[in-house]
């Protein structure tokens, strides 16, 4: 019977970049990163079966915007399959999309990550961990760190080295997430940031501090106390900005309305903001709400935690 059929499933996170720091170009193309990425309590929902057909199936529901042709999940089925050599039998997938797309949230990578994770369980496969990070690697420099499994890393390279970061004393953090309707390409944000780029140290700077700051396991407050200097650590904001002027109409919006600083995460659009508490940040979104600033229309806003998995609050 078809309900007897096993199902695997996850619940694929989201991230945010507390800095981004762009430190030269590589030979291969690829721009060398350092970044402090931060796991938060936002989701996708994840799930495979055998399939019924004679190839892969993905359904793809909830948010609009995320393809079916071409998705990351897809493309980790036929990674895996390529890697180990084997013509693994085809799955039925289903992705319930709760990530914004293209929103500097890393949904897409984090979709890939899981994908690996479920498909070797469904096929009763396990690769080395060696075998695993390159595997990771060659779908996405995002990919790595959602496959760590880790809540906080330093993360360098194109996304491959993923150093480990304690968050224990973090469990309460609140951060608010505004996203606006429109999209910005990831690789036109870079090929913009080669064009308009001016030398800072503030993403440098940002970064050894936040690292050592991570390492004697901070308090919420202290990280929070620090905002007002982590808004400016995101090296890909003026190309970002330029490419998208509302950008920075809402980013001036978003804080007359709230009095915090805002964040970009990632090649943006979204920007969020570092509140002591979930319901704190949930109280900070309906308040905006009630503002009702013309740059909020039609922006999804999420108050999440970093343990999930659904928002402590959303709108709409």
């Amino acid at each position: 019977m078809a309900g007897d059929s096993p199902r695997f499933e996850d619940r694929p996170p989201a991230k945010v970049n507390l800095t981004l720091e762009v430190v030269g170009r590589r030979p291969d193309g690829f721009h060398e990163l350092r970044s402090i990425f931060l796991r938060i309590g936002l989701t996708d929902r994840l799930t495979m079966t055998p399939a019924t057909g004679d190839r892969d199936q993905l359904t793809v529901s909830g948010l609009a915007g995320a393809p079916t042709k071409g998705n990351l999940v897809l493309s980790a089925l036929a990674a895996l399959r390529s890697y180990a050599g084997v013509d693994f039998p085809p799955l039925d997938v289903n992705l319930e999309k709760r990530i914004p797309v293209a929103a500097g949230l890393g949904g897409g990578s984090s979709d890939a990550a899981a994908a690996l994770r479920l498909a070797q369980a469904a096929w009763g496969v396990r690769l080395a961990p060696d075998e695993e990070v390159d595997l990771a690697s060659s779908l996405g420099s995002d990919v790595p760190f959602f496959y760590s499994g880790m809540a906080a890393s330093l993360v360098g390279g194109r996304g491959d080295v993923v150093s480990w970061l304690p968050v224990m004393r973090l469990e309460d953090l609140g951060i608010i997430l505004v996203t606006p309707s429109y999209r910005l390409s990831t690789a036109k944000v870079f090929a913009r940031y080669d064009e308009v780029a001016t030398a800072t140290m503030t993403a440098s700077l940002m970064n050894e501090e936040l690292t050592g700051l991570f390492s004697g396991e901070p308090p919420v407050h202290d990280l929070v106390g620090i905002a007002s200097r982590l808004r400016d650590a995101n090296d890909l904001w003026s190309a970002a900005e330029s490419l998208a002027p509302s950008l920075a109409v809402l980013r001036d919006d978003l804080e007359s309305g709230t009095g915090q600083p805002w964040l970009m995460s990632g090649s943006g659009p979204t920007l969020f903001a570092l509140y002591a508490s979930a319901a704190e940040a949930a109280d900070a979104g309906k308040a905006l709400v009630a503002s009702g600033p013309p740059s909020l229309e039609n922006a999804l806003i999420n108050a999440v935690d970093l343990a999930g998995p659904d928002p402590a609050w959303r709108y709409p």
